[in-house]
């Protein structure tokens, strides 16, 4: 009885940790919070998933909490949910584990022992470690004692920062394992941090960056000093370390120090203004090259892992998260660096000048370090699911006035308005409790760093009036940890800005680890040798998570000739202009352009050689003549409205005020659906390809404008291969050949316009329907 009720609550924890993200065909992500700050039990689930039948690729990212997997188009979504809650609950549901905390997930957190140190030896230091330390409290000096404190603040520090640098070093993101193209990150790489890779080859301009860093940190260090002389100078008239120098009246050693005290303003200045340029400019050459690269893969990813993204997802990548990184080193690495310099130089500063409070003075930085980087592991998941909202916030708002016409011919406006609401008021919930988590951070971290200065003024001040600590000394050091500690203050800061840029990185290589299109076998395709005779042999092929949409389907389009397609909608029409085009391979078959499989082709030539008309064409924002030149950019003018004619768009187009130079806007908004169908159809003639396809290319025109493209189109025909889609069956009436697709991807008939109506099949039912008219 018990084992049942705990195997119910085991199943409502799950149900509560274990929620879908998105869901698209062969891809799901997962939020998991099992796994959330837990490496190893990450390492568990991925490795547990990748064992199960049909799922080909599965990656759980310790620092978010996601899980991202991947599997066969023939294995159903809710399937592979099961799947993943099953497999959490194996992970999670250790009944021998205690204190709340699953046997499982304490044994694969629990840190692998050193190659170097057995799980006795390190115990053992330890202990050692421990007691030389208690009896040199015990039996030492003061002296002695505060050096040991000392030495205690610096082994945490060292130990907290050891462990968050190991971490997020060795913490493995979503895209490991399913990195297949040349752009992203490989096997060789991924132990390297984030901040590494980021940085990528502009290594030697963060060194010169970094160094400037460091001189204008010794000059501020070299400034506060001088103006602790000149304090000291007023109070007891004189500073022994100018004595040395040869100044030896109060009067000289003032002038002295105002020209020191000149000098490194002027450095600092000179230093602060170099090293933040170079910073800057750091940061604007990480974020162009990221730009760069990462759009260069997107344009060439797979057609299906374009279409499965949201666009909005994919520009705010390529945008807002490639501008963080860039963002990261032109500000906030500069001030991790000069916190760092700072330390460098005030600790053996103190331990040399003034070792009684030293301790004291430095004993904020463990304590800031450890609450910054516990900061660091909720912050990165908080950030994260706020990127999600703010990512399916503006997916809505876009989509939503892209189909303002839709909605307000629905009366919906109220309805998108409350769904936008509802929308935000989880971004900015999610917003609000991670700016809360932040200030709260900072804030303690400033009441620690406060803290630690007043008692460096009492532990100093005491040291000072029970001689032990000569004031000379301690006037000039007492204002160098003010300048530490503001910096510490912003320590917060600094940690917000990492999250924000460790988030921005794995979203990047996510979508970098998507694979591109594979070439060819490096088999040419000579364009003007192109003769275009295309054949299918029995080809079989289905979308993920759908029916086939072709089965074992054989069929031959002769070159030189116009063959149309028609048939129902998701007869398989489109999908074959798909295959020959390579937007999508075959699941089983052959497609073949003049005998050879196009599959061995290189893709950017195949499509060199055949023109495209979609149903749906996208028009750029820009000029007429702009968008009929996409893609032969050299063309002359005249060549531009010889197509414009071919395709009957020169008498509108000429109509225009502006005519060939007018300016269409996003998506050819100024045009009418039909115009935007000519400028499609004169870009492609204007390609001049061997192999035009038409997909439903005349179904925004009136009758009267298709009879005219069709007569100047069989001109244009001559000694090429056409291969048109439609609906509208007098579009295809002349058409030397004639496919009738029927469902499931078949051919129902095929022949002439005259024979098909003559067997009063299939096509003379459509042509029956469309043309009012019985077959004769």
């Amino acid at each position: 009885m018990a084992s049942l009720v705990g195997a119910a609550t085991g199943l409502r924890t799950v149900e509560r940790d274990v929620r879908p993200r998105s869901v698209t065909p062969g891809r799901q992500r997962w939020d998991v919070r099992l796994v959330r700050g837990r490496p190893r039990t990450a390492e568990l689930l991925t490795a547990a998933l990748r064992r199960i039948p049909g799922i080909t690729q599965a990656q759980a990212n310790p620092v978010t909490g996601g899980l991202l997997v991947r599997h066969d188009a023939r294995v159903r979504a809710a399937d592979v949910g099961r799947m993943v809650r099953r497999a959490v609950t194996v992970i999670a549901g250790d009944p021998a584990g205690a204190g709340g905390r699953p046997a499982a997930a304490r044994a694969a957190d629990a840190p692998a022992p050193h190659p170097d140190h057995g799980p006795v030896v390190r115990p053992v230091l330890a202990v050692g470690t421990g007691a030389a330390a208690a009896v040199a409290l015990a039996r030492g000096s003061a002296l002695t004692r505060q050096l040991v404190a000392l030495g205690g603040v610096a082994v945490a520090t060292g130990a907290v920062l050891r462990r968050a640098w190991r971490g997020a070093a060795d913490a493995p993101s979503e895209t490991v394992g399913c990195v297949t193209s040349g752009n992203a990150p490989d096997a060789a790489g991924r132990g390297a941090h984030p901040l590494v890779e980021i940085v990528g080859p502009h290594r030697r301009r963060l060194s010169r960056a970094a160094a400037l860093s460091v001189a204008c940190q010794v000059s501020e260090i070299a400034l506060g000093t001088f103006l602790g002389w000149t304090g000291l100078v007023l109070i007891k008239g004189r500073a022994a370390p100018l004595v040395r120098l040869g100044l030896t009246t109060a009067s000289a050693q003032l002038l002295g120090l105002a020209g020191l005290v000149a000098t490194a303003c002027a450095a600092v200045a000179g230093l602060t203004y170099a090293s933040n340029l170079q910073w800057r400019r750091l940061g604007q050459d990480v974020e162009h090259d990221w730009r760069s690269r990462t759009y260069r893969h997107v344009q060439h990813l797979e057609l299906r892992h374009l279409e499965g993204e949201r666009t909005t997802r994919v520009a705010g990548t390529l945008t807002d998260d490639v501008g963080q990184l860039g963002a990261f080193f032109a500000g906030p690495a500069n001030e991790v660096l000069q916190l760092g310099t700072s330390l460098a130089l005030l600790v053996p500063a103190f331990l040399l000048l003034a070792p009684q409070i030293a301790w004291i003075a430095f004993l904020p930085i463990p304590v800031v370090a450890w609450l910054s980087l516990r900061h660091q592991g909720k912050a990165a998941a908080d950030y994260a699911v706020t990127g999600e909202r703010r990512a399916r916030l503006g997916s809505h708002v876009i989509n939503s006035l892209e189909a303002s016409a839709t909605v307000k011919s629905f009366c919906t406006e109220d309805h998108e308005a409350e769904r936008t609401d509802e929308l935000s008021k989880a971004a900015l919930e999610s917003g609000r409790r991670t700016d809360r988590s932040t200030i709260r951070h900072a804030e303690t971290v400033r009441a620690c760093t406060t803290a630690s200065m007043a008692g460096t003024l009492l532990v100093g001040g005491r040291s000072v009036l029970n001689g032990t600590l000569r004031f000379e000394v301690f006037s000039p050091l007492i204002g160098l940890p003010q300048m530490l500690m503001m910096r510490m203050s912003r320590l917060g800061g600094i940690v917000d800005q990492y999250q924000r840029t460790v988030a921005s990185y794995d979203r990047v290589q996510r979508l970098r680890a998507l694979p591109v299109e594979a070439d060819g076998t490096a088999e040419t395709v000579d364009v003007g040798k192109v003769r275009g005779e295309i054949a299918l042999e029995h080809v079989s092929f289905a979308y993920p998570g759908r029916t086939p949409a072709l089965d074992d389907l054989s069929m031959t389009i002769p070159a030189g000739q116009v063959t149309a397609l028609v048939g129902a909608t998701g007869s398989g029409k489109t999908t074959i202009a798909r295959l020959l085009m390579r937007f999508q391979d075959a699941d089983l078959g052959s497609v073949l352009l003049d005998g050879r499989d196009v599959r061995e082709m290189s893709r950017r030539e195949l499509r060199h050689a055949i023109g495209f008309v979609a149903q749906d064409p996208f028009l750029f924002d820009g000029t007429i003549a702009d968008n009929i030149r996409y893609g032969t950019f050299g063309a002359s003018d005249e060549a531009v409205v010889e197509a414009a004619r071919t395709a009957e768009a020169h008498p509108f187009v000429a109509a225009l005020p502006d005519g060939y130079e007018t300016v269409i806007g996003e998506r050819g908004a100024a045009l009418s659906g039909g115009q935007r169908q000519r400028i499609a159809l004169a870009r492609a003639i204007l390609k001049n390809a061997p192999v035009v396809i038409l997909d439903e290319a005349t179904s925004a025109v009136d009758n009267e404008t298709e009879a005219a493209i069709q007569r100047t189109l069989r001109g244009f025909a001559a000694d090429r291969t056409m291969l048109v889609i439609a609906h509208r069956l007098s579009t295809v009436r002349h058409a030397d050949r004639i496919y009738v697709m029927d469902a499931g991807g078949v051919v129902a008939e095929q022949g002439t316009h005259d024979e098909l109506l003559a067997r009063h099949g299939l096509y003379a039912s459509l042509w029956q329907l469309q043309a009012g008219e019985p077959a004769a």
